[in-house]
């Protein structure tokens, strides 16, 4: 028994429920979790449905024949196999913490996706990516070569077949064109709580204001610096007695779990484009447990 979901985006109108849950259940298919959001200012209708095929139809055959219901609605649809990990290319600097956070619950089984590649501009990490078995890429970025170096980039994601590059504390700002071509493709975490304190050093601007909160952000990466539709975002408690070097060592614990949780929602097919923003549903049962300890 195969294991799928359906994400559907549409304008909003009556009978879209029902009309799901019909065909499902018409071609032998048990509806296990379903979630949906009707956003009143825009008309958009969001939904995604976990479902077991129970009679055996694969994917295309479900696909070829939701043909008319999505035709009907102006729907874009799409059916994704549970058993299919997404392919993901990490993409660091010099910070690890949020690559060696990926890394275990990638081996773990924690998250549903297939590391296929990390590309780095310095060598930092090259033995601890390696023996996992993964392919460790180091492509240096200067002013000069940016064009060549992004090439470089978009050659090993292309020949790797991935979905998705994980932005894991990578400290290089990526070309218009890239973030074009890899629209909604491409997650950043930002080591502050967007949208204050912006750019290369949002700890120092945040330890100089006195803030009592510091946070962390992911979200999809576009052509306007760290102005992105937002992902997930989390915070952690800072007093006066804190020092600007403390903000780093504990904004590093919330910019993992904040960016692993990223990358949890979109590999789970979990967030859908609003515009400016995004709609995250909730993880379906069983969506967090993971195949093996430790």
């Amino acid at each position: 028994m195969s294991k799928y979901a359906l994400t559907v985006t549409c304008r909003s109108t009556r009978g879209i429920v029902a009309a799901v849950s019909t065909y499902l259940a018409e071609n032998g298919c048990n509806i296990t979790d379903s979630a949906q959001f009707d956003d009143t200012e825009t008309g958009r209708f969001f939904m995604r449905v976990s479902f077991d095929s129970e009679e055996g139809r694969d994917q295309g055959e479900l696909e070829a024949g939701f043909g008319p219901v999505a035709d009907e609605f102006g729907m874009d649809a799409a059916f994704h196999d549970a058993a299919v990990k997404m392919r993901v290319v990490i993409m660091v600097s010099r910070f690890g913490h949020c690559l060696n956070d990926l890394l275990y619950r990638w081996r773990i089984g924690a998250l549903p996706i297939e590391i296929v590649a990390v590309i780095s501009n310095h060598m930092d990490y090259q033995k601890a990516v390696v023996n996992h078995d993964i392919p460790y890429h180091t492509i240096r970025v200067t002013p000069e070569n940016k064009p060549e170096a992004e090439a470089a980039i978009m050659r090993v994601v292309e020949e790797t077949g991935a979905d998705l590059i994980v932005l894991a504390r990578y400290m290089q700002i990526l070309s218009d064109e890239m973030c074009r071509k890899m629209s909604g493709r491409i997650i950043n975490i930002h080591h502050s709580f967007l949208p204050s304190f912006k750019g290369a050093n949002p700890y120092k601007q945040a330890f100089e204001r006195g803030v009592k909160l510091i946070g962390a952000t992911a979200h999809y990466v576009t052509a306007d610096l760290d102005e992105g539709p937002i992902i997930e975002q989390d915070t952690v408690r800072i007093t006066h007695a804190q020092s600007a070097s403390d903000y780093v060592s504990l904004g590093r614990e919330v910019e993992a779990q904040v960016l692993a949780r990223a990358v949890h929602a979109h590999s789970h097919n979990r967030v859908f484009l609003n515009g400016n923003k995004t709609v995250v549903f909730p993880a379906s049962p069983g969506g967090y447990a993971s195949e093996r300890m430790g």
